[in-house]
């Protein structure tokens, strides 16, 4: 919901981490490690706080998307998001993930080493290549949609109206490829100069444009179709937020013909690897939703789902890894191993912090949470059923699909990006083999249980061999702070079960207030009430088993002011 920025401080086990981070009374005589560690930090509150703004745009969005085109009940919803899956997909292979694996560690290093002018150049060539590529694969696919489609889709049925309205609206979608390539570039170009706001707010304009186009139609092939032409509109003015953005910060990324300069064939030559590697979770994702596209809302499901695990993804493990990756280059080439192995370190703490006990809330109650979210309009109680089955399972690989954000950044940051696209073909192996087989044993939560066993699989892949390689090994106290997050976040997770069962009472009391309305009624408050409750709780339950201290948590907020 991925993407998304951390810190680091530096070597003393006896501190804690958040103490770590906070700096000195006087900056001007902080040390190094303090400096770079606040930063870390900093960039990733602004990239998660914007990210937030995003996710509860895109949340609004769903909601639309699912109150007007439901899921099982018509062919718009499944046909709408194989229209999505198949440019995201490209876009994640050949634009954030190349970006990731490739471009920003050999610009922050040009940045260093060269000077702004030559990074420039890099950055400029690369993004006429990436360009130029991007435009290719969508007039190739344009062209050959019609069959790809039945690659994509291969349950919609060749002729059918879901299979026709499905190759419309690809169609329609695919010029978001190079729109997003762009955008992805630019933001790679802004983050290597700790430059983020304009990066983690862009996506805002998707959320906006497709609620534009989707909210004054009336029906469901109608709102898939202008939501459709929403995703391109979006797609141009995020392209041209982010060149403006560029030109503002002063560098100088200007447009050119594509030039396959050394510099450029090195980038796509570690490009091509870590845009697999990067994208595992991807992959498998559309792989289950070639899977899914057997069952009729099937697809709607699994999106509908991807949609809550997405939350904690992107606000935690997108943005902590967006800014990591600039930090951990810095210290790698600098050959500051103890720098590195702290940002590491707090990143995984921090991350888990916010991740598991998001993903102890997906598991305890997901039936809870996808009625009281969609169950209207469109969207019947049979999908809300079938979504949550699916969203148990992404709950339990939630806290996988974060570390693979991370545990990867370790492998860019050392150039390495074989290892974890071997890595990620096996993760994705494993993938294909336990979805054909829970897909049809237990229906479509086989395939969300197998992209959550995979990705399991992909981060013990990515410790195991980072560990070997000396490169990084998760201190004690990280073991430990994580086992009592997650200790925590259990005992909180009961709790919300315990609601989830004895749901009926809270809801009673609110219909009694007059709360029966088909948009917001019972239901949807009882939901915020069970909400709030269990982030009250989590507070003092980490305190109380020393996942995090008072102490750390007064130095985060002295920070803050």
């Amino acid at each position: 919901m991925p993407n998304p920025r951390l810190d680091g401080s530096p070597p003393s086990p006896q501190k804690p981490f958040v103490t770590d981070i906070a700096p000195p009374e006087k900056p001007a005589e902080a040390p190094a490690s303090a400096k770079k560690a606040g930063g870390l930090l900093k960039s990733s509150a602004i990239y998660s706080g914007l990210t937030l703004v995003s996710r509860f745009m895109g949340f609004a969005r769903d909601l639309a998307v699912s109150y007007r085109m439901g899921a099982s009940a018509t062919p718009a919803a499944d046909a709408y998001n194989a229209a999505l899956a198949f440019p995201n997909l490209f876009r994640r292979f050949f634009a954030e993930g190349a970006f990731a694996a490739a471009f920003v560690p050999a610009y922050a290093k040009s940045l260093q080493r060269d000077g702004e002018e030559t990074a420039d150049i890099l950055a400029a060539d690369a993004m006429a290549s990436l360009a130029a590529a991007t435009i290719v694969i969508t007039i190739v696919c344009q062209l050959a949609m019609p069959w790809l489609m039945m690659l994509i889709s291969p349950g919609f049925g060749w002729g059918t109206e879901k299979y026709k309205l499905a190759v419309l609206l690809t169609q329609i979608t695919m010029p978001y490829l190079p729109c997003m390539a762009i955008v992805a570039h630019l933001s790679g170009v802004l983050n290597a100069r700790d430059r983020f706001v304009l990066s983690a707010g862009a996506p805002i304009l998707l959320n906006v444009a497709t609620l534009v186009f989707i909210l004054p139609q009336t029906s469901a092939v109608g709102a898939a179709t202008w939501g459709s032409v929403g995703v391109i509109v979006a797609g141009v003015a995020q392209a041209a937020l982010l060149t403006w953005g560029v030109n503002k910060s002063g560098a100088k990324v200007h447009w050119r013909l594509p030039r396959l300069t050394p510099e450029v064939r090195e980038l796509i030559g570690k490009a091509i690897p870590g845009a697999l590697a990067a994208s595992a979770t991807q992959v498998n994702i559309f792989i289950s939703g070639n899977l899914a596209s057997h069952v009729p809302g099937g697809r709607s499901w699994l999106a509908t789902a991807d949609r809550l695990y997405q939350l904690p993804l992107g606000l935690v493990g997108v943005a902590i890894g967006v800014a990591l990756l600039p930090r951990l280059s810095r210290a790698v080439n600098t050959g500051d191993g103890d720098d590195a192995q702290t940002a590491m370190d707090q990143a995984i703490t921090l991350a888990m912090a916010l991740t598991i006990p998001a993903a102890a809330a997906l598991v305890a109650m997901p039936g809870f949470l996808s009625d009281a979210l969609y169950t209207r309009g469109q969207f019947t109680s049979f999908d809300a059923s079938q979504t949550a089955s699916a969203l148990f399972f992404y709950g339990l690989g939630t806290p996988a699909f974060v570390l693979q954000q991370l545990y990867s950044r370790a492998f860019f940051a050392r150039g390495d990006t074989k290892s974890p696209m071997r890595f990620a073909l096996i993760s994705v192996a494993m993938n294909i083999g336990l979805g054909i087989l829970l897909f049809n044993l237990i229906g479509v939560k086989g395939i969300a249980a197998a992209t959550a066993v995979a990705s399991w699989i992909n981060v013990g892949q990515m410790v195991w061999g980072l560990s070997r390689k000396g490169h990084y090994s998760p201190s004690l106290r990280t073991w430990s702070r994580v086992s009592r997050i997650l200790a925590a976040s259990v005992a909180m997770g009961g709790a919300l079960a315990a609601a989830s069962h004895w749901r009926p009472l809270i809801e009673a009391p609110l219909r009694e207030l007059g709360l029966r309305g088909h948009t917001l009624g019972a239901k949807e408050f009882a939901l915020l009430l069970t909400v709030l409750v269990g982030a009250a709780l989590y507070p003092p339950l980490v305190f109380l088993f020393g996942g995090v201290t008072p102490a750390e948590l007064k130095g985060v907020l002295r920070r803050g002011k």
